[in-house]
């Protein structure tokens, strides 16, 4: 859901962003870095939050930066960044699987509120936040605007080259919470696996909800319900005792 929610807006603007997977990858690792090495309290589960969102902010905006400042096709802007993510994060952790202990930090993807699974609950929330946002306000308009046509945008005053990185960022940061909510639910980063392809699946989700990867129109809702129906396609290739060898790959710990 919260890659969907990232790439459907990134797609309104008639680009694409193929970094998600490694941001998510970053974002773990970091994470999982600070906490292994930091104790067990609710205050260092804050601290490897924002850690972990900040980097992904910024990543997001070294995107934007590319496609907007430099002029570059976000195809290649947003694959350079899918190439190196894996890289930095590996760096950042030495080029090891890291895991850690933290009861909060777990409980984000583990823990249940009222019966519901609380991390289902954080990203609804923040779907309903970012759905708000692109359209109750001129926001959604706007990115509509570049997205169909970039020089009626420009003439009719919409700042093009801020909005982009604006979108990326967001775009970002939705991969550093998919990332964190991968981490946190095994308490493990898998430096080749976590969020290993998981570009494509947000693509798809996109598309499947009726935004068109032409930009111009986007459906907030329907990308969320094309996550969660690739999610359970997923989680019904499993309960059905499938062979791995039979499915294009497995994703235990990005799932």
């Amino acid at each position: 859901m919260m890659i969907a929610v990232g790439m459907c807006i990134v797609i309104a603007t008639s680009g694409i962003d193929l970094s998600v997977g490694s941001v998510m990858v970053v974002a773990g690792a970091v994470a999982m870095q600070f906490l292994s090495t930091a104790p067990d309290t609710f205050g260092a589960a804050m601290t490897a939050l924002v850690l972990a969102l900040a980097i992904s902010i910024v990543l997001g905006l070294f995107n934007g930066f590319l496609v907007s400042v430099v002029g570059l096709q976000p195809f290649i802007s947003t694959l350079v960044m899918m190439m190196a993510g894996r890289g930095i994060a590996k760096v950042i952790t030495s080029g090891q699987n890291t895991a850690a202990t933290n009861g909060t930090f777990r409980w984000i993807a583990n823990g249940y509120v009222l019966g519901l699974p609380v991390v289902f609950l954080i990203a609804l929330a923040i779907v309903i936040v970012v759905g708000l946002l692109v359209r109750r306000s001129a926001l959604g308009l706007m990115i509509e605007a570049i997205g169909m046509d970039p020089m009626a945008a420009r003439l009719a005053g919409v700042n093009r080259r801020g909005l982009l990185l604006a979108v990326y960022a967001i775009s970002g940061l939705m991969a550093g919470i998919a990332g964190i909510f991968a981490t946190a639910s095994v308490m493990t980063v898998d430096i080749s696996r976590t969020g290993d392809q998981l570009e494509m699946d947000a693509i798809l989700a996109v598309v499947i909800g009726g935004t068109s990867l032409a930009g111009g129109k986007f459906n907030i809702t329907g990308a969320t319900i094309g996550a969660l129906l690739i999610a359970t396609l997923d989680k019904t290739v499993v309960f059905l005792g499938i062979s791995s060898s039979a499915t294009p790959h497995s994703r235990p710990s990005s799932s």
